[in-house]
């Protein structure tokens, strides 16, 4: 244990700049996630359209996130390539925040967050890669901590937003009087979209003007956002000036060569893997790699897309199900569901932090799958009692939010650190949380709200029936390397006194 704590310290006193970074990017990641929702309505009047059609911006910034991920491993073949994207990325998160007042009509807002999503992808392809390389075995502390930051920016996000959201309508008559909808129904309608704007067929009951004197103050809101998060690309700019790599200094080194650790051999081939995902599938990097690793990069996938799905579904759908029959619950009340979600979460990879680093992520995978579906089976038990929903919510949030970094450690793990096990898996996870939530959403208009737990219990079923056939695929594929490849298991050895 002595020996372990010595290794991680000597590795966090090599790298905290570089770690410090990559945590701070994902904390502009987070700033992304989280403020469309309350601020949904506010855009609306000031771009005066329906509801219907504000809503497409969700699956703009979804899909292009999703087109980021994809495509954000061609980005760190060198350091300086790689920096240099987390630059432009988090630089272009805070011009975004700038112009979005300056859209008035839905297009160019779904341009805007276009935009935006397709730097967060980058950000979380790279952020995530760059830490596996830099800690590789140890590689889970850090994923834990860094994935912490997006559910902070999450919470300041809404935070900032709160104070410039309009009570009333934003949108005035003809007649210089606001329209029928009162604060009520719109605390309803912002807690609604606030996981990705699905519920469409709900909304058609409030009246909302589209044309009139637009009086909302969001402005101020993005304004503040985008000056929050200019330090972000400051300190991606301090980093490259200290690793020399601005047009004044040396040549960039290879990133490959540049963060191998002391002991460790780089990738085989000089470090083609972790691309982009099509570049995962050239012939060349395919060429003699056995079943097991097709399949593992297989599952792994399926089990992210289904647990980030439930993330995606559960924030989006929470509050609809909490006001529907049979639960029936007050508005502000059930709006605070959501809140309670994000902060067990947050609060969840926080401890994480800790119990990866006393536990090897196999364990952690197993308890928080477990947990997973053991709450959503009582969920589905108890589908009347609105108190054990805060619950269930709160304990969900804190097992299922070590999932995706700690599969995501255990992964590349297994692989040896080579193929492109984290850009499958981040693409795996952004596609899953954004299939899942048109699908919930699909099901509860058409079964109800019922469905909802029960979808969330199957996805859980799935995910922990998929993690067992991965451990039944991960010996396959031990058994396969040769010895000295083995050294570094993490299922083999847990660390001492845990």
């Amino acid at each position: 244990m002595q020996l372990a704590d010595e290794r991680i310290r000597r590795l966090l006193q090599r790298h905290w700049r570089q770690t410090l970074t990559y945590w701070s990017v994902f904390f502009s990641f987070g700033l992304c996630v989280a403020f469309l929702g309350p601020t949904i309505l506010d855009l609306r009047c000031q771009t005066r359209t329906s509801l219907q059609q504000i809503t497409w911006v969700f699956f703009s910034q979804q899909l292009f996130l999703l087109l980021g991920s994809s495509v954000g491993g061609l980005f760190h073949r060198t350091l300086l390539s790689s920096l240099l994207a987390l630059f432009f990325c988090t630089f272009i998160i805070s011009l975004v925040f700038a112009v979005i007042p300056l859209c008035h009509d839905v297009m160019l807002l779904s341009v805007a967050m276009a935009l935006a999503g397709k730097a967060m992808g980058v950000i979380d392809t790279i952020a995530n890669v760059e830490l596996v390389k830099l800690y590789q075995k140890d590689a889970a502390i850090f994923l834990q901590a860094l994935h912490c930051f997006i559910g902070l920016g999450a919470l300041v996000s809404p935070l900032v937003a709160e104070p410039f959201l309009a009570e009333d309508s934003c949108v005035l008559g003809a007649n210089w009087t606001a329209d029928p909808s009162p604060s009520s129904d719109l605390d309803h309608l912002r807690s609604s979209l606030v996981g990705q704007g699905a519920t469409l067929h709900n909304i058609s009951q409030y009246p909302l003007h589209t044309s009139g004197v637009v009086v909302t103050r969001v402005s101020y809101a993005f304004w503040i956002m985008a000056l929050i998060n200019l330090p972000v690309p400051a300190a991606v700019l301090a980093l490259m000036h200290r690793e020399r790599l601005l047009p004044w200094s040396h040549k960039s080194p290879r990133l490959l060569n540049h963060d191998v650790q002391p002991g460790s051999s780089p990738p085989e081939g000089g470090g083609p893997g972790h691309g982009a995902v099509l570049g995962c599938c050239h012939p060349a990097e395919l060429r003699g790699r056995s079943a097991s690793f097709f399949i593992l990069h297989l599952l792994g996938g399926a089990i992210l897309f289904l647990t980030d799905g439930i993330i995606g579904a559960y924030a989006g759908f929470v509050y609809t199900y909490a006001v529907s029959p049979p639960l029936l619950m007050g508005r502000k009340t059930a709006g605070c569901l959501d809140s309670v979600f994000w902060a067990s979460v947050t609060a969840g990879r926080l401890a994480s932090v800790y119990l990866s680093y006393r536990f090897p992520p196999p364990r952690l995978l197993a308890a928080s799958l477990v947990g997973v579906t053991l709450v959503h089976c009582l969920l589905l038990t108890f589908y009347t009692s609105s108190v054990f929903l805060f619950v269930g919510t709160c304990v969900l949030g804190v097992c299922i939010s070590s999932v995706f970094p700690s599969m995501l450690a255990f992964t590349e793990d297994i692989l040896n650190y080579q193929g492109c096990a984290t850009t499958v898996l981040v693409t795996s996870a952004g596609t899953g949380e954004m299939t899942l939530q048109l699908l919930v959403g699909s099901v509860i208009h058409s079964w109800g709200s019922y469905s909802f737990p029960l979808c969330c219990t199957v996805s859980s079923v799935l995910a922990s029936v998929l993690f067992l056939l991965f451990l039944y695929a991960e010996r396959v594929h031990r058994k396969q390397l040769p010895d000295s490849s083995q050294g570094t298991a993490m299922t083999e050895k847990p660390p001492s006194g845990s």
